[in-house]
C-alpha cells in the first residue's frame, strides 16, 4: 500500500511502534550525502515521534532541511516494514518526558542516559506525506 501525499499512519505502523521495533532515520547532509541512525521511536496521531539531542548531525541536518525518512522493520520479519517519508518539526519541550516514554517502552525502565549532563533534549515530530507499506 502505497500513498503518495500526506495520510494517515496505518495501523501496522502503529503495531510495530507499539511493539517497541526500531525504525531506521534518514536524513540530508549539508553535501548531499545521506545518514541514518538506528532511534526509538512512537507516534500521536498519524505522526511519528523521534527523540534526539540539541546538536546531534540528525539535528542540525533537520535545520537545513526538514525531509527525513524513517524505516520502521519488523523485528520477526525484516522484509515486513513501514517506511514513512515527511517532514520533521522540533522543539525541546516535553524532549524529556518523550525520552523517559520511549526508554520504559523499549527498555521497561526509566532514562538514565541524560543523568548529570547538560544535554538538551529535542521532540523530532515527523509529519508523513508518503507512507509505504510491505
Amino acid at each position: 500500500m502505497t500513498s503518495p501525499t500526506a495520510s494517515a499512519l496505518p495501523d501496522f505502523a502503529k503495531k510495530l511502534l507499539d511493539d517497541a521495533n526500531y525504525v531506521v532515520v534518514a536524513t540530508s547532509n549539508t553535501d548531499g550525502s545521506p545518514q541514518t541512525s538506528v532511534l526509538w521511536a512512537t507516534y500521536d496521531g498519524d505522526e511519528l515521534l523521534l527523540s534526539t539531542l540539541q546538536g546531534r548531525k540528525k539535528e542540525t541536518n533537520w535545520l537545513k532541511d526538514p525531509r527525513t525518512s524513517v524505516l520502521i522493520l519488523d523485528r520477526d520479519d525484516p522484509y515486513r516494514y513501514v517506511e514513512v517519508r515527511g517532514t520533521v518539526s522540533m522543539t525541546t519541550e516535553g524532549g524529556p518526558e518523550l525520552i523517559e516514554r520511549l526508554s520504559q517502552i523499549y527498555t521497561g525502565q526509566s532514562y538514565t542516559g541524560d543523568e548529570g549532563t547538560d544535554n538538551v533534549r529535542v521532540v523530532a515530530r515527523v509529519t508523513p506525506t508518503h507512507i509505504h507499506v510491505r
